[in-house]
């Protein structure tokens, strides 16, 4: 495919670098100087703004802009004939992200999001066991992820809500959500807490959430700017076992995946653990997915209709804050 993309920073760079095999042919950014220098790595062109990449001769274009200026771009590209991989969260909330979906439903294109967490191999690996029935009906979720900010993290975007959307919940909260619905379909919101403990800012910088899913299966998440130690661990508990998928790598540590593989007799569980160094491939799996969904003419794993549905629990979640 030839590719465009707009937003040359830190996840256009990654996107840029996990498309190999396929051509990207122009880039653009606010900073003059970062989408000259993605152009060069990438041997591609650098061209004045968004605009002259929707209206360039690509085949799909990757957004990964600030929050603000993703359902914009997103829906142009769409609207102009193109495929679009736009980084999560899509948009600031469920209406923005909505437009998104109607656009591509009415252009024919396809949208994926940026749910990369899909992509990493232990959460590929725990989905595999889970489809193939191993641990049975999932009875519970328990998800937890967050950093502890840096010095002047309450001066930057994500803190400003006219650019987020909102604070943790719209952040690492919007992948919780939506690992949570890749496990257990649709989920009904029955709590919601996002309070803002400790940085001075006007957006949460934690969340906690109880996601209610068939009978009375539950998904309980949160999300964290104020945890010091960064974390990831993913729960699914199964009426036969159960997967824990610790860690993402890097600071968050090694990525590790473990079933408990309940027997017959009950008791201590068969125990089996696969763990997986650095790099950080999720990135180039999730370009994978999405190429052959467009050469398969389906919808790819997911889409603009999952961001959708994240979306409207994290709107019910931060309506209850303010009501």
């Amino acid at each position: 495919m030839r590719i465009g993309i707009v937003g040359c920073g830190l996840i256009g760079q990654k996107r840029a670098l996990a498309a190999a095999g396929h051509q990207v042919v122009c880039v653009a950014d606010l900073d003059a100087g970062r989408a000259a220098r993605l152009a060069a790595q990438a041997g591609a062109v650098a061209v004045a703004d968004w605009h002259a990449v929707v209206d360039s001769e690509v085949d799909m274009i990757v957004v990964a802009t600030t929050h603000e200026t993703l359902p914009v771009v997103a829906a142009a590209a769409a609207d102009a004939g193109k495929h679009v991989l736009v980084e999560k969260p899509a948009g600031r909330n469920l209406a923005e992200v909505e437009r998104i979906a109607t656009v591509a439903g009415r252009s024919g294109r396809l949208v994926k999001v940026g749910f990369n967490h899909r992509f990493h191999p232990a959460m590929q690996k725990a989905h595999e066991i889970f489809s193939a029935g191993e641990i049975g009906p999932v009875m519970y979720i328990r998800g937890r992820y967050g950093h502890g900010g840096r010095v002047g993290y309450e001066k930057e975007w994500r803190c400003m809500p006219e650019v987020s959307g909102g604070g943790e919940l719209i952040d690492q909260g919007s992948h919780l959500i939506d690992l949570a619905r890749w496990f257990m379909g649709d989920l009904a919101l029955d709590y919601a807490h996002v309070p803002t403990l400790f940085w001075d800012v006007k957006v949460d910088d934690n969340c906690f959430l109880a996601l209610r899913g068939a009978g009375q299966s539950i998904a309980w998440l949160h999300a964290s700017w104020t945890e010091w130690k960064n974390t990831f661990s993913f729960e699914i508990a199964g009426r036969d076992g159960k997967l824990t998928v610790d860690g993402l790598g890097g600071s968050y540590g090694l990525e590790r995946l473990t079933f408990h593989h309940m027997l017959p007799g009950m008791g201590p569980p068969e125990t089996s653990i696969w763990e997986y160094p650095f790099p950080d491939r999720s990135w180039e799996v999730e370009m994978a997915e999405f190429a052959a969904a467009i050469a398969e003419g389906r919808q790819p794993v997911g889409n603009i209709h999952d961001a959708v549905a994240m979306h409207r629990i994290i709107d019910q979640a931060y309506g209850r804050a303010a009501g």
